[in-house]
């Protein structure tokens, strides 16, 4: 590829509007503009794209594996490596690879890994999502409770040491394991903490929100439900207008109508965004994998334990942009945002990516009319071709 470079005979969406008629400028990895092809400087490099749709690249916040690999049972870059391509086919172009609730030591492996895969600038890397294990036995979900345990300050300096690491790094906690100093401690040193797992009630999560929390993990699911008199989790993350929300878009983890409902609900600035949640599963013909030694089922599109429980989600962002286009009857450029501009917002990276701007990250994917891959592009480089 040469120095300028532009793709020409689609329709684009840059994260704000769509532009028709028009050729994206790349020139070193970044947009330069949105432009008619007449306009393009002598020399560029063309490449067509006609028929096609050209929107940001997704950004997932929450991706516990992809390519048959889980990050709880490997943390070296080779493992994120692949987590990260597995990924890549379904138009996701930044992500966090997601520790769920283990050891001191495993979660020691993933930092070391993610350093490793931050120093090699492993394609689509952004940085570390840590699950736990901070978190609510109440509300553990498939978190083994044996491996729950509140924050000590061990854990607040591995976790602080990380500060100015990555891109972004993202830790969900809940206030019945964590204190609003700690909140407060990770919050300062740029750490995204999110409030999840948990039985807290309203007030409590708007301490914890006052304290630095910035985002609340996959809404509705494993949280104090929306009451009449007590709001819980859910009434906060919808009320407290600074939260922003993750979502699982499967239509298992949430009923269509609850998540019109929430967003239709939401106050801002803050926005409900697109999590897969997803498992080694993703681009991998498995039908079952191990997660902290108990098996998980994969049939229909639902990934539970052997008691039923949603042991997260066998779902993929593209798909997730189509059910909330197709089943919640969003507009496409609402659902495309749901997975690109609001998680780059939530994640404190929209200055860089999430929107096709100038000077932001040429990440974007290529679709069919019919919403089918084309192709994924990182930083200007073509990553995966359908």
């Amino acid at each position: 590829m040469t120095a300028q470079t532009a793709i020409t005979g689609a329709r684009i969406f840059d994260g704000l509007f769509w532009h028709d008629g028009q050729a994206l400028l790349l020139d070193g990895g970044v947009v330069t503009g949105i432009l008619p092809q007449s306009d393009l400087p002598a020399g560029t490099d063309t490449i067509s794209a006609d028929g096609q749709l050209l929107v940001p690249g997704f950004i997932d916040l929450q991706v516990n594996g992809g390519g048959g690999v889980m990050l709880n049972d490997r943390q070296d870059v080779d493992a994120i490596r692949t987590i990260c391509a597995a990924h890549a086919k379904f138009g996701t172009t930044a992500l966090l690879p997601t520790l769920i609730t283990d050891t001191f030591e495993i979660r020691t492996q993933t930092i070391a890994g993610g350093r490793k895969a931050k120093a090699e600038n492993v394609p689509g890397f952004l940085g570390l999502h840590l699950e736990g294990p901070h978190l609510s036995v109440a509300r553990k979900g498939a978190h083994d409770p044996a491996l729950i345990r509140p924050m000590d300050q061990a854990d607040l300096d591995a976790m602080l040491a990380c500060a100015g690491i990555f891109d972004a790094m993202m830790v969900t906690v809940a206030p019945e394991n964590t204190t609003t100093a700690q909140v407060k401690a990770l919050a300062e040193a740029g750490i995204i903490v999110s409030l999840g797992h948990t039985d807290a009630g309203y007030a409590t999560i708007v301490d914890y929100a006052k304290a630095g929390a910035r985002t609340v993990t996959h809404l509705f699911n494993a949280m104090s439900p929306l009451g009449h008199r007590e709001p819980g989790v859910v009434g906060a993350a919808l009320d407290i207008g600074r939260l922003h929300a993750g979502i699982i878009a499967d239509g298992f983890h949430v009923d269509p109508a609850s998540m019109g409902i929430a967003l239709r609900a939401k106050n801002g600035p803050g926005r409900i965004f697109i999590v897969t949640d997803a498992m080694s599963t993703i681009g991998s013909d498995q039908t079952s994998f191990f997660l902290n030694g108990r098996e998980i089922f994969r049939k229909d599109g639902r990934l539970t334990l052997a008691d039923g429980t949603l042991a997260g989600a066998d779902i993929d962002m593209l798909t997730s942009v189509r059910f909330a286009h197709e089943k919640l009857g969003l507009p496409l450029d609402e659902a495309l945002r749901m997975a690109s501009a609001y998680p780059a917002d939530a994640a404190g990276v929209a200055a860089r990516k999430g929107r096709l701007l100038p000077g932001l990250d040429a990440d974007f994917v290529l679709l069919t009319e019919g919403l089918d891959m084309a192709s994924t592009w990182i930083g200007g480089t073509r990553v995966f071709q359908a």
